[in-house]
């Protein structure tokens, strides 16, 4: 009997596949191959050092995160992944693999098993927990020469835009025909968008997914931020997820909607039985509160992040939480008790979907077994109190080393390879000369 991959490649009359797995940027790595080459019982075989490959190509020093043999893993295809690749010429499938040694054991770097540890932590207390990201994405002219500030790109009424146009039907339709691809790309993938709208920025726009399965959703988000790229580059346009690309702009964040159920009953644990909020609730929050800033690195992890968190620009500053405040970092939406929800908001949208999700999970885990108690909710603006986040990269990872509970949760490995990465990317930032360097002390200091 042909497992569920191979029948998928018969019914789909596929030709070429690609087999991949996410990095620790959210990058799809991976191999093209014919699909009569495809081995789902071997496995396809990568370098370890995979997870320790900077945006910049450059692969640092971490060591006790890989083997200095430079050894190969074995990635493994997970079926219940296997879509079809809706751009390409030829009939091609993609799959995404997880990661393990020759002897079977994980590859705990792997950013996808950093979310399934997360979750299986869960599954052993009878929780299952339940999301819903949200992205902000701009469109942006092409941009070939990085010297050069990016631009609104011009739309179906031959203008770009100039101004602000949040939830404007209109300037979303200036784009129909990108969007109408993006839809049917994404229903191909059965990546399931619940509302488009959009966002404050120029050409700003941003997708909801369905709330649903930690790991399928952060899958979604993964291969949806790949989709919206092929997309707009078929239109002549750029779809980019940093998280501040435009100076005067707004950034783009990744929202994340989170509840837990009871495994067996379906139930919301964050709501009694009478509906009110339950304590597990509010020590989830806390644990958000008390565990965030050390876990910023996983939710703004470029140097370009640190510039979206700013005051009175859309992104929250501190971990206050409040019912239906959108200036805290934690806002408890309007619901009924079974949708109860906390809404992390410190997320930009260049994170990687796995982690971000896997660590706001664990900031939420560790509140909950602690039994932590949150501050009283906020009812002003949360903007108008002080910064309580990290405010540059190498701040947040020098609090991610030093908290002692989310190194043990994601493993020590993770968080050394990981580190290592960062680390690395911040040094070669640092030997960057800006033109405000050149404009403000060239002539003046």
């Amino acid at each position: 009997m042909a497992s569920k991959i191979q029948q998928f490649f018969k019914d789909h009359g596929i030709s070429d596949v690609e087999a991949i797995i996410p990095d620790m940027a959210g990058v799809a790595r991976g191999k093209i191959m014919p699909a009569e080459k495809f081995a789902e019982e071997e496995g396809m075989r990568l370098p370890e050092g995979i997870f320790l490959q900077t945006v910049t190509g450059e692969y640092p020093e971490a060591e006790g995160a890989i083997n200095p043999s430079e050894i190969d893993i074995v990635l493994k295809a997970d079926p219940r992944t296997v879509r079809v690749v809706p751009w390409a010429a030829e009939p091609t499938a993609q799959v995404i693999h997880d990661c393990f040694y020759s002897d079977g054991a994980p590859v705990t770097m792997a950013p996808r098993y950093v979310l399934r540890h997360v979750l299986d932590l869960y599954a052993e207390r009878g929780w299952q927990p339940v999301v819903a990201p949200e992205l902000e994405f701009f469109l942006v002219e092409p941009n070939t020469d990085s010297d050069y500030p990016l631009k609104p790109p011009v739309g179906r009424s031959g203008r770009p835009e100039i101004g602000r146009q949040s939830y404007s039907i209109a300037a979303v339709n200036e784009f129909d025909p990108l969007f109408d691809d993006i839809y049917a790309f994404c229903e191909a993938q059965d990546i399931e968008i619940d509302t488009l709208i959009h966002e404050d920025g120029a050409a700003q726009m941003e997708i909801n997914l369905l709330h649903g399965d930690a790991m399928d959703l952060a899958d979604q988000a993964f291969l949806f931020k790949r989709t919206a790229r092929e997309a707009a580059l078929r239109h002549k346009m750029y779809a980019t997820f940093m998280a501040k690309p435009m100076a005067r702009e707004p950034g783009s964040a990744m929202h994340i909607h989170q509840s837990i159920v009871d495994r067996k009953t379906k139930q919301n644990i964050f709501s009694n039985a009478d509906g009110t909020p339950s304590q597990l609730f509010f020590s989830h929050i806390a644990g958000l509160q008390k565990y965030l800033p050390a876990a910023m690195s996983l939710f703004c992890p470029n140097v370009n992040s640190y510039r979206r968190i700013t005051r009175y620009l859309s992104a929250p500053i501190n971990v206050q939480w409040g019912y239906d405040n959108r200036t805290a970092g934690l806002r408890v939406p309007v619901s009924k008790p079974e949708s109860r929800r906390v809404e992390n908001r410190v997320g930009g949208a260049d994170a990687n979907s796995y982690l971000a999700i896997a660590a706001s999970l664990a900031c939420g885990y560790l509140g909950m077994i602690e039994g932590l108690k949150p501050t009283e909710p906020i009812t002003g603006s949360a903007h108008d109190l002080p910064f309580a986040l990290p405010r540059t990269l190498d701040e947040s990872l020098k609090l991610l080393r030093a908290c002692k509970p989310l190194v043990e949760l994601m493993s020590e490995r993770f968080v050394t390879a990981y580190a290592a990465v960062k680390e690395n990317e911040y040094e070669t930032f640092s030997q960057v000369i800006s033109s405000w360097e050149r404009e403000h002390l060239l002539l003046n200091v």
